[in-house]
């Protein structure tokens, strides 16, 4: 009985922080207010503040060790609420699966960067791969959607093959050049290819499952839905497999040899290492993340362009990866929601979103190195203490 109550109020702390925090994005996608978005931002940065100085986010982290499949399913409870509290309101809806599925995106890099060390520069293009697959598939084939998605991340995950010679032969900054050079000349390749729709882009078809049209709006009991809600539940269904897929490579063998090859390569190397099976396998299996991440955005959105896939879209998402703490999946959720929804809420500072994230980042180089979050030490069996 006892054991059972310690582990009841373990779980406690994390509840609360999560229930603080849901309540504060509401609030925040709620206000419109210039002045009040300030005053709210400002009032969360303080409490954070104050939390930390008086030893309270402790027990949050104690709590996420120990409880954190608990965890994770009220965090699952938390984004359902947030989509009840909009269930009418499209642009919030629409903002809220872009965070979904950028975290997705962001998750796939996660493998690549904070497991193996393989340097991707060309997120947003693997991004736009997976949209311009479900453009031309949806509208030249009759493939099932729910294929079309899959479809979408082994082709990202196939043309990302092209660039594993130059990537394997390379090592930390060279490595990076070469995902670099690719990010610009996809953009060119979509901008000079008419069969693409140049620079114009492509319409994208609404996902269908079993001739259910996710464009349509619908009612439940009497209670209009925007049609958001069908791309947001199958976009919370992807992130849940997609973070379920990662916690469990990093806690598994395949997990711990990423690491040895992140470390020290020549190290892992002369202890026996496949040096190329490991980096191709996170570099793949990266680019398959971002892939049928970037197929269901390029549904949601209804229209690809090569302006929406630039080196600059894909700096946005290392942002994130340093922002939230390189290898820490919840650091990815907290970045993520900071860096698409604050910029989105301050109209007044869009045209400078770029240096709002050049700043955070370099804030969190100088002051925090290893991110908000960082991440844990290795653990194969949640709760386990030495």
């Amino acid at each position: 009985m006892a054991a059972a109550n310690g582990g009841a109020g373990s779980v406690l702390p994390g509840v609360t922080a999560i229930a603080l925090a849901t309540a504060f994005l509401i609030v925040l996608l709620r206000v419109e207010n210039q002045t009040a978005i300030i005053s709210l931002l400002a009032f969360g940065l303080a409490a954070v503040a104050v939390a930390n100085w008086f030893g309270w986010l402790a027990p949050v982290t104690r709590s996420f060790a120990e409880r954190e499949n608990a965890l994770d399913a009220f965090a699952v409870v938390a984004a359902l609420v947030v989509a009840a509290v909009f269930h009418e309101d499209h642009f919030v809806l629409l903002l809220v699966c872009t965070v979904l599925l950028y975290i997705v995106a962001t998750l796939g890099l996660n493998i690549q960067f904070g497991y193996a060390g393989v340097l991707n520069f060309a997120g947003a293009s693997f991004f736009g791969i997976g949209a311009y697959t479900a453009a031309v598939l949806n509208e030249h084939t009759a493939i099932p959607h729910l294929l079309v998605l899959l479809i979408g991340g082994v082709m990202a995950a196939l043309i990302g093959s092209l660039l594993l010679l130059p990537v394997l032969r390379t090592r930390g900054h060279y490595a990076a050049v070469v995902t670099i050079a690719f990010a610009l000349l996809f953009k060119t390749f979509l901008e000079v290819n008419d069969v693409l729709g140049g620079p114009q882009g492509l319409q994208v078809r609404s996902m269908k499952i079993l001739g259910w049209s996710f464009n349509d709006n619908f009612q439940i009991g009497g209670v209009k839905l925007s049609f958001y809600i069908s791309y947001f539940l199958v976009s919370l269904i992807i992130l849940v497999l997609a973070f379920v897929l990662v916690r469990r490579i990093e806690r598994s063998w395949v997990g711990l040899n990423l690491d040895a090859l992140r470390l020290d390569e020549t190290a892992a190397c002369c202890f026996g290492l496949d040096i190329v099976r490991w980096k191709v396998t996170a570099f793949l299996l990266g680019n398959f993340l971002i892939g049928i991440a970037g197929t269901l955005f390029g549904m949601v959105g209804g229209f690809v362009q090569p302006n929406n896939y630039t080196f600059a879209d894909s700096l946005i998402l290392v942002s994130i990866l340093l922002l939230g703490g390189i290898g820490n999946p919840w650091g990815v959720v907290v970045a993520t929601v900071i860096v698409v929804i604050v910029p989105e809420k301050l109209q007044a500072i869009q045209e400078y979103r770029f240096l709002l994230y050049a700043a955070l980042v370099m804030a969190v180089l100088l002051f925090r190195s290893e991110g908000l979050l960082p991440r844990p030490v290795r653990r194969y069996f949640p709760g386990w203490r030495p």
